[in-house]
């Protein structure tokens, strides 16, 4: 199966190195002659990557960037994500991110606000491996099927259904984790350590405490995914067309990993926003026992499913600006391929008269 993935992967329309090469070299015979410059600086661009775009290497390395930007970047906000937590699940006691922060101090002391990192770290890096390199896949073989004008014309749909279908699969990998750490940080004297809390679940509830939530958590982290990978996409696209003064191509590295933070940022923002409900619903269900997702969200109402949004928009946005850099920057310290923006076809460009 990965083989067949990888081989549809090297000839999929992101692959702009790839497709560069090949149409050069397998183009009709130019006489004998001076080289061509642009078939060498194709060469060349192919020569300066570690892995083919589309190999198993390739997408085991954008599954690493996936571990490392999901999983250090939520570890280093669980204080924040304990006190938005407790927001949503007590909000008589808790009525602000500092009113909460300053009553979790008195009670818990400092440690308190590490509550809870243990499955924070363990569950969202097997998710972000999943995220990310599902993501990897599911757009090659996505492009492959829509073909090269297709791609450039539904690339946003390609990216929502690309994220989406990573996602299921994330999701499944993070809801047992996701349910111990709510249950550490919501119910004071359940359990301490994951140590503690996994046993404990599973004495009372079997498996289902560990995958009761995950239809909430896919309300929740699918929206979340598609808005993440779609508005950045679009966004880095919009940033180098219409904010950045020069092509992506004369930018150094740091220069487009800043335009990497600045799109990941702005795209956390609407993150934020679109999951938040069914955030507040999978906070509420991990903590209850034997409740719906229907009975939370009608007993919560509307008002209610937006407490702890303006921290959460916080936590998302800064977040979300990280884990693109920290993956970005994994690509560019293994030298992976990273395709420039996509631009139109030329195919395309003659069928709409842009091109004689």
């Amino acid at each position: 199966m990965f083989s067949s993935v990888a081989h549809l992967a090297r000839a999929n329309p992101f692959n702009a190195p790839h497709l560069q090469l090949v149409h050069d070299v397998s183009g009709p015979r130019s006489p004998p002659g001076p080289p061509r410059r642009s078939r060498h600086l194709a060469a060349a661009a192919v020569e300066e990557y570690s892995c083919e775009f589309g190999s198993m290497k390739y997408y085991a390395l954008c599954g690493f960037g996936g571990v490392l930007s999901c999983g250090l970047t939520h570890t280093a906000v669980v204080p924040l994500d304990l006190v938005k937590c407790r927001m949503q699940v007590d909000p008589q006691k808790y009525k602000g991110i500092f009113n909460g922060f300053s009553i979790t101090l008195k009670e818990d002391g400092v440690r308190g606000l590490a509550k809870g990192w243990a499955p924070t770290l363990i569950g969202y890096s097997m998710q972000g491996l999943c995220k990310f390199g599902f993501y990897e896949v599911f757009k090659a073989l996505y492009s492959n099927i829509l073909g090269e004008e297709n791609t450039y014309l539904w690339r946003t749909s390609l990216y929502l259904a690309a994220s989406a279908s990573a996602e299921f699969f994330a999701d499944i990998a993070l809801a047992p984790m996701e349910a111990a750490k709510v249950r550490i940080q919501t119910q004071p004297g359940y359990a301490n350590t994951l140590r503690e809390a996994v046993p404990k679940m599973y004495k009372e509830e079997g498996l289902n405490a560990f995958y009761k939530g995950v239809a909430p958590l896919w309300m929740r982290q699918i929206p979340y995914t598609m808005m993440k990978f779609a508005c950045f996409e679009r966004t880095v696209e919009a940033l180098y067309k219409f904010v950045v003064p020069k092509p992506r191509s004369e930018c150094t590295k740091a220069e487009q990993l800043v335009v990497t933070f600045v799109a990941g940022y702005i795209a956390g923002v609407f993150c934020a926003i679109v999951s938040h409900p069914a955030d507040s619903v999978v906070s509420v269900l991990n903590k209850e026992k034997g409740s719906t997702a229907s009975q939370v969200l009608q007993r919560l109402g509307f008002r209610g499913v937006w407490k702890g949004l303006f921290a959460r928009i916080i936590m998302i946005g800064t977040l979300t600006a990280l884990q693109w850099f920290i993956y970005d920057s994994v690509k560019v310290y293994f030298r992976l391929p990273r395709p420039p923006p996509p631009e139109m076809p030329e195919s395309l460009k003659k069928k709409l008269g842009l091109t004689e």
